[in-house]
C-alpha cells in the first residue's frame, strides 16, 4: 500500500479538530485537511485570534499554531479533500437517537451513512476509510456494504481508531496516549494507521485487534469509567446519613491497587458527550441480542446519575425551607468538567431544570460558556418554552454579578478559579442566611463555615 501522504477529517468538533491537529503537528510530512459543513465553524478555526477556536482545550491553540497554514487546513469543500485523500477520518456526532426504534437509547448513525455514501460518490482512487466517531459494534459492516456496493471498482479499506480522549486534558492525552488502539481486517491498511502514531507514540501502546472488538472496546471503556463515578456517588449518599466521609472512603478504597484512586471522586454526576451516550448504546446492543441482564445492570449507572443530579436540586429546595420560587440561586459553573467549553449533558443543566419547574430564578456564570450555549441546552430539553427559560435564567460574565443579592450558591463545575475568589465579599452581598451546594466538594468547608456560610457538600 503506498505512503499516506493526505489525510482528510469529515467533522471538526471536539474529537476531530484536536486529534487531526495533533497528527498534523507531528508528521509534517502529511497534508492534513479537516473539512466540515458548519461554516462558522471552519472560519473560527482558520481565525487568525486563536483564542476564537471553537473548541477549548489548553495548549490546543499552540499545537494549531504550529501546523495551521503548513500542513493543516480547514475547509468546506468536503468532495475535493475525499478526493484527495488517501485516509479518510470519519468524526461526526453520533447523538442518542430521538425518534423511532432505540429511541432514547441507540446511536444515531444518520451522519455516518451520510459520510460513507459522500465517499462512495465521489472517491476515484482506493481509500482507507477510519471510523474515529464512537459507534455500535459492527457499524463497519454497514460502512462496508455501503462503500462496497459504489460499482465504482475504488477499494475501500476500513478500519476502527476510538478515541479516548478526556475533555479538558485531550491535548495532553493524544501527545501521550495510556494506548491507540486500531481494529481492521486488512494487515496493509492497518499497518499505514500504526506507522502515522509511531511517529509519536511508543510501538507498545498501539494495540491492534479485530474491527469489532476495537468497536466495542471504547463503549467498554466508558462504561466502566462511569460506572466508578456511580458507585462512588451511591455512597456518597451512604455517607451523608451515616456520619462518614466520602473523600475518606473514597481515599481508603482507592489506596488498594486492585482498585486505584482515578473516577472515585463524588459529585453531582458525571457529563459529557461521551459516557451516557456511550452506557445507552451498550444497554440498546445488549437488549437487541435478548441480554437483559446485562442491560439492567448497565442501565443502573445511568439512572443512579440521574438520581444523583435530581437529589442534589432537590436538597437545595429542601434546605431553602422547601421552595425556591423567586429565589436567586446562583450557578458557578455550567461546562459538564473544567478546562472545557463542553456543556453536553452536563449536571448544571439538569439541575437548573428541576430549579426552574419550581420558578426559582438561576444566575450562570461560566468562564467559558456563552449564553447562547446555555439557553440552547435548555430549550434543547423541551421543559418549557424559550420564552420562560429567558425568564428566569440569566447568565452574566462577571461571577460577583453572578452571587450578588442571591439566597444560595451552587457550584456545578470544578472551575479553579472559584477557590479564588473574595468569600468574604461574595457573603457580605447575599441573602441572608447564605447557603453554598458544592455539587464538586471544591471549596474549603472551614474557611467557608467561618465566613458564616450554611455549607453543603456532598457524602458529607
Amino acid at each position: 500500500m503506498r505512503a499516506i501522504k493526505k489525510i482528510t477529517c469529515i467533522g471538526a468538533g471536539y474529537v476531530g479538530g484536536p486529534t487531526m491537529s495533533v497528527v498534523a503537528q507531528r508528521c509534517p510530512e502529511i497534508e492534513v485537511t479537516i473539512v466540515d459543513m458548519n461554516t462558522a465553524r471552519i472560519a473560527a478555526w482558520n481565525d487568525s485570534d486563536l483564542a476564537n477556536l471553537p473548541v477549548y482545550e489548553p495548549g490546543l491553540d499552540e499545537v494549531v499554531a504550529a501546523a495551521r497554514g503548513r500542513n493543516l487546513f480547514f475547509s468546506t469543500d468536503v468532495d475535493k479533500a475525499i478526493e484527495e485523500a488517501d485516509m479518510i477520518f470519519i468524526s461526526v456526532n453520533t447523538p442518542t437517537k430521538t425518534y423511532g426504534k432505540g429511541k432514547g437509547q441507540a446511536a444515531d448513525l444518520k451522519f455516518i451513512e451520510l459520510c460513507a455514501r459522500q465517499i462512495a460518490a465521489v472517491a476515484t482512487s482506493d481509500k482507507i476509510v477510519v471510523e474515529k466517531s464512537t459507534l455500535p459494534v459492527r457499524t463497519a459492516e454497514a460502512l462496508k456494504s455501503i462503500l462496497d456496493n459504489t460499482g465504482s471498482g475504488v477499494n475501500f479499506h476500513i478500519l476502527s481508531n476510538p478515541e479516548f480522549l478526556a475533555e479538558g486534558t485531550a491535548v495532553q492525552d493524544l501527545q501521550n496516549p495510556d494506548r491507540v488502539l486500531i481494529g481492521g481486517e486488512d494487515a496493509e491498511a492497518i499497518q499505514a494507521l500504526v506507522d502515522i502514531y509511531a511517529h509519536w507514540v511508543p510501538r507498545e501502546k498501539i494495540i491492534t485487534t479485530n474491527l469489532w472488538s476495537s468497536e466495542l472496546s471504547k463503549l467498554v471503556a466508558n462504561a466502566f469509567l462511569a460506572q466508578r463515578v456511580s458507585s462512588i456517588n451511591a455512597i456518597s449518599e451512604l455517607c451523608e446519613v451515616t456520619g462518614a466521609d466520602v473523600n475518606e472512603v473514597s481515599r481508603a478504597i482507592g489506596m488498594d491497587s486492585r482498585i486505584g484512586p482515578k473516577f472515585l471522586k463524588a459529585s453531582v454526576g458525571f457529563g459529557g458527550s461521551c459516557f451516557q451516550k456511550d452506557i445507552l448504546n451498550l444497554v440498546y446492543i445488549a437488549r437487541t441480542y435478548n441480554l437483559h441482564a446485562v442491560a439492567d445492570y448497565w442501565e443502573q449507572v445511568i439512572l443512579l446519575n440521574d438520581h444523583q443530579k435530581v437529589r442534589f436540586a432537590e436538597n437545595i429546595i429542601k434546605t431553602l425551607y422547601n421552595t425556591v420560587n423567586g429565589k436567586k440561586i446562583a450557578f458557578l459553573g455550567w461546562a459538564f468538567k473544567k478546562d472545557t467549553n463542553d456543556t453536553r449533558e452536563s449536571a448544571a443543566i439538569y439541575v437548573a431544570d428541576h430549579l426552574l419547574d419550581e420558578e426559582a430564578e438561576v444566575i450562570v456564570y461560566d468562564p467559558k460558556v456563552s449564553a447562547e450555549q446555555v439557553y440552547k441546552d435548555l430549550d434543547y430539553l423541551g421543559t418549557r418554552s424559550p420564552e420562560a427559560n429567558r425568564r428566569l435564567v440569566t447568565v452574566v460574565e462577571d461571577p460577583y454579578e453572578a452571587v450578588n443579592d442571591a439566597h444560595a450558591i451552587a457550584v456545578l463545575t470544578e472551575w479553579d478559579e472559584f477557590k479564588n475568589y473574595d468569600w468574604s465579599k461574595i457573603k457580605a452581598g447575599m441573602k441572608k442566611p447564605s447557603f453554598v451546594f458544592d455539587g464538586r466538594k471544591l471549596l474549603d468547608r472551614k474557611q467557608l463555615e467561618e465566613l458564616g456560610f450554611v455549607y453543603y457538600a456532598i457524602g458529607e
